[in-house]
């Protein structure tokens, strides 16, 4: 997809003020900025839920005047706030309604469904159900079977996430991230959150008020090099603490789990069945504090050891076994040597 010099007006307001952006097939774009700085907007110009003023969107080679914004719409995937979901359909009617409106015979389409719903983590039983008798955070999976019903290699998501709770929030990013893997769509995703942003954008643009384009790079580009003032601004003061999620953290050394050296209390951790469940001292137990998941970045290294009552980071394998502690003299040396390396500085 590509925004050549497009523009939208309301009256004498700009929204979006001659945007030019070319969205890479493939990947996750994401349109990041704060709120009326037309993200929101400059998202719903490429299905032509909104029509630009000036200026040419190309889809896929042609511009997106072409054909009716009907036939246009069939033919890219759509998720957005509170998934949108048709109230008086079931669950697999919901997610089987582009096909049925393709041509595609509703049993096949139903089948079709079912399997769709396994592949974002819903179980089959729901299938029957109404939206209402949903949780917010099935309901977006939902969303998402649908847009990926389409077959559209194409998908638009305007802020999918962002009525959920943290935990589902980060559990929707996953899975968002783990399909793409597996299906390598176009995605551009609308949020105002910058975290969200670095952990799912391939690509980047940040958007300023009065509907401007800032930048738009990769995450670590962005990170690195904010383009001006409000760029370096919007991202925050911590943008050194996200750019750490871009370095592994292979070198940090993994300890035993018997070898736990704290001279000045007398900590143990608490394993059960396995995993970790918190830290014993002084009779009591405490709770543990992030997990350090084996293969993970600086970033998530750092936070095991600062968020852990111990100070000594707990790492897991993939299925959440205790394998070993984190030493927070070592995780600061790691994040000291990632800086010499970005940068070419010395102590």
């Amino acid at each position: 997809m590509e925004f050549r010099s497009v523009t939208k007006k309301y009256g004498a307001n700009t929204v979006v003020d001659d945007l030019n952006l070319a969205i890479p097939a493939g990947k996750i774009t994401v349109f990041v900025g704060p709120s009326g700085c037309g993200k929101t907007t400059s998202l719903r110009m490429i299905n032509r839920m909104v029509t630009h003023t000036e200026g040419e969107i190309l889809v896929n080679g042609r511009p997106n005047t072409d054909s009716s914004p009907f036939e246009l719409r069939r033919k890219i995937g759509y998720v957005l706030q509170q998934a949108g979901l048709m109230p008086h359909k079931t669950i697999v009617d919901n997610i089987a309604t582009v096909p049925v409106l393709n041509g595609t015979p509703r049993r096949t389409a139903r089948a079709n469904a079912l399997d769709l719903m396994t592949k974002v983590g819903l179980d089959q039983s729901l299938a029957k159900r109404y939206p209402a008798q949903l949780s917010g955070g099935q309901a977006q999976r939902v969303g998402v079977a649908r847009a990926l019903a389409s077959e559209a290699e194409i998908i638009l998501m305007d802020e999918p996430f962002s009525a959920v709770d943290p935990v589902v929030r980060n559990d929707l990013q996953q899975e968002i991230l783990r399909l793409q893997n597996e299906l390598h769509r176009t995605i551009v995703f609308v949020t105002h959150d910058i975290d969200e942003a670095v952990q799912l954008g391939d690509q980047i643009a940040v958007f300023a008020t009065g509907g401007r384009l800032a930048q738009f790079g990769t995450p670590e580009e962005i990170l690195r090099e904010p383009a001006d003032d409000f760029v370096a601004s919007f991202v925050g003061r911590d943008r050194g603490m996200r750019r750490l999620t871009f370095a592994d953290a292979s070198e940090v050394k993994i300890s035993p789990l018997n070898s736990l050296e704290t001279p000045w209390q007398n900590w143990r951790l608490n394993v059960r069945d396995g995993r970790p469940a918190g830290w014993l001292i002084d009779g009591r137990t405490i709770p543990g504090g992030s997990l350090f998941v084996e293969g993970g970045t600086l970033r998530d290294a750092l936070d095991s050891v600062l968020s852990s009552p111990s100070g000594w980071g707990v790492a897991v394998d993939r299925e959440g076994r205790a394998i070993g502690l984190l030493n927070s003299d070592d995780v600061l040396a790691a994040t000291e040597r990632e800086r010499h390396r970005r940068y070419g500085v010395s102590s």
